[in-house]
């Protein structure tokens, strides 16, 4: 799809970039080109998906312990990038979610959610933000956010409020940092299954799935996804700043993709909180 140098000698940042579809993304910026640096909490998940990518394209990568939410720890990470050259791309992955009655929300289990996703991908932008700046260095910032920044989504409102936070500081960062030579982007995924995420979202009992409310008839593919961030965060997009792009077939056009949850018994909730304490 893409020439193979797009993305040569650029040296990108995925957060949360072990699993799902950080490690597709990554795949693809590897293939591209780019040089790779993946962060998260367990770093021995890091190093399994690190020798996968090297062994499947032969690109560098590295990888950093680092939990996005301590605003310590993220400076730290930063200098330790900066010490062998500037980063050029930082990819807001890291996020949180599950489905809950949101009356049954603890403050603990709200924050669990607005930690990485708000206060993770604000403190990793503003660390890489600060050092472009300083540096005179040229970057881009790509956040993965969700179609509920667009319709809402019952049952999930943490999770909502946090990349709709996340939406707005992309066009905010946009003109304030356009002038520095920094673009803001992001993509706003619909149904692309992980083992993550999807079993937080889609527990059993469940009734629809996710293929027959899309009005393509299917979900997406990591490929799909990773080709779109590879072309937003590459030059060839030089002229995109600000925006969020859908990529969703169609989805949020017909549903926000929880009424099925109003349905819903207090018994199965009260099955959906037990099995999330468990996990």
């Amino acid at each position: 799809m893409f020439e193979t140098g797009l993305l040569k000698d650029k040296r990108i940042l995925v957060t949360g970039g072990g699993s799902g579809l950080g490690a597709a993304m990554g795949r693809r910026f590897l293939a591209l080109g780019a040089e790779l640096i993946i962060c998260g909490r367990k770093l021995d998940r890091l190093e399994a998906s690190a020798r996968e990518m090297r062994e499947e394209t032969g690109g560098k990568v590295t990888t950093i312990a680092c939990d996005v939410r301590d605003g310590a720890a993220v400076d730290a990470m930063m200098d330790a990038i900066w010490r062998a050259a500037p980063l050029d791309i930082l990819v807001n992955n890291a996020a949180a979610t599950f489905i809950a009655q949101s009356e049954h929300l603890s403050f603990r289990a709200a924050d669990a959610i607005l930690a990485p996703t708000l206060h993770g991908a604000m403190y990793c932008t503003l660390a890489a933000g600060k050092r472009w700046i300083d540096g005179q260095h040229k970057g881009v910032v790509l956040s993965i956010l969700s179609t509920s920044t667009i319709t809402g989504r019952a049952f999930t409102v943490p999770s909502a409020m946090a990349k709709s936070a996340v939406l707005a500081m992309t066009k905010s960062l946009a003109v304030e940092w356009g002038p520095k030579g920094i673009r803001t982007v992001a993509i706003a995924p619909g149904p692309f299954p992980t083992s993550g995420a999807s079993g937080q979202l889609r527990p059993e009992g469940r009734d629809e799935g996710w293929t027959s409310r899309n009005p393509l008839g299917r979900v997406g593919e990591h490929g799909e996804l990773a080709d779109l961030a590879s072309f937003l965060v590459s030059d060839r997009a030089a002229y995109i700043n600000g925006e969020m792009v859908v990529i969703d077939g169609g989805a949020h056009l017909r549903s926000s993709g929880a009424e099925d949850l109003l349905r819903w018994t207090d018994a199965q909730w009260a099955e959906q909180r037990a099995a999330r304490s468990k996990s």
